[in-house]
């Protein structure tokens, strides 16, 4: 807990509006403040984006009078997020880079590196907020529902969060722009950064298709009729609309979700409905579980697979917490989940954790 004493942060400062004024709070609060910039790595064929992030970063700083430090990732960034994000897709996986960037490198490197020089906290420009109440730590919801990010926060322990600030979790976008204003922040109108975490601009297929071969193959309907082309199965994740091609339409113009992908045959199946066919299970095994309240059997959470996604509501049927794995029943049939992709958990606006999904 930080309370009202003076201490050292590190703030992790992206080039972002949003790093920026939890830079700007923190030290209006009083605290002895240092700026970390995050090198990470970057692939040779992208164009550069970093230096200019850099740039404006180490300008907030200076705006501000508080130290600028750059801190050089990029093994940590390649090995735990860009090698594992294409080792996942190459097995037919749908991993979520954004997790493993902030569980490796923001809360892994970033905050190891801090604590090892005598930092307090690290801090972040999250949607997201921590909260200390009856012995330990939440991660709550950031008060922005349309920004929250605290899907991506999953992996947090409670130690963790002992040593991490998220400054603007408890504020409106709006009000995080009005008071980049107020402190006159030279990046108060920059946009939000969109893509993949850290690199940037491009799509994950176009990221992909530098590391995996691509073919181009056919898409089936329900029946295993071809119906249309796309560019290769293992680009793909199940409940997806969008990047394949369908020639044979039908008698209306609903759309296709993915339902099923061959990875051996290079196919993938869509369908109009999302409601699942009958041979998918509603229990759903997760491995690498981080729970950060108490589980017991028939306890009763809301989940969400994809960020801002559906919430439906599981039930635990079995947890091993020697083997972090959890198996859960759901209360609808849905086969838009994915192997690979994280399911995180809650009750209310508390997020208490989450697993990826095995089964």
């Amino acid at each position: 807990m930080i309370g009202n004493e003076r201490k050292k942060i590190f703030v992790g400062v992206s080039g972002g509006v949003d790093s920026s004024v939890s830079l700007a709070l923190l030290k209006d609060q009083g605290h002895d403040v240092v700026g970390v910039f995050i090198k990470t790595w970057q692939p040779d064929w992208l164009a550069c984006t970093w230096k200019e992030e850099r740039r404006d970063a180490m300008r907030v700083c200076a705006h501000l009078d508080v130290p600028f430090v750059e801190l050089d990732l990029e093994d940590a960034y390649k090995q735990g997020v860009a090698d594992y994000m294409i080792a996942e897709y190459k097995k037919g996986r749908t991993p979520n880079p954004d997790v493993m960037c902030n569980r490796e490198v923001k809360f892994g490197g970033f905050l190891s590196w801090a604590r090892a020089q005598g930092a307090h906290a690290v801090a972040t420009g999250h949607y997201a907020q921590s909260v200390y109440r009856d012995g330990a730590f939440h991660l709550l919801m950031g008060k922005d529902a349309s920004k929250d990010q605290s899907y991506f926060l999953w992996t947090l322990t409670q130690d963790q969060l002992a040593h991490i600030l998220f400054p603007v979790g408890h504020l409106e976008k709006k009000e995080v722009r009005r008071l980049a204003e107020k402190y006159a922040l030279p990046t108060a109108t920059k946009k939000d950064s969109q893509g993949i975490c850290f690199i940037g601009q491009v799509s994950m297929k176009d990221f992909l298709s530098h590391y995996i071969e691509h073919t181009p193959g056919n898409v089936l309907n329900e029946a295993g009729e071809v119906i249309g082309t796309h560019t290769g199965a293992l680009f793909y994740t199940v409940g997806e609309r969008h990047g394949f091609t369908v020639t044979h339409k039908g008698t209306h113009d609903a759309p296709y979700y993915v339902i099923a992908k061959d990875i051996a045959n290079n196919t993938i199946t869509v369908s109009h409905a999302q409601a699942l066919s009958e041979n998918i299970s509603t229990h759903i095994v997760l491995s690498d579980v981080i729970m950060r309240t108490p589980v017991h059997n028939g306890d009763t959470y809301q989940g969400v697979i994809r960020y801002h996604g559906d919430m439906r509501t599981y039930t635990v049927h079995a947890y091993d917490p020697d083997t972090h794995r959890l198996v859960l029943v759901s209360d609808v049939l849905d086969r838009t989940r994915a192997l690979g992709q994280s399911l995180v958990l809650y009750r209310d606006d508390v997020c208490v954790g989450g697993g990826i999904i095995e089964e």
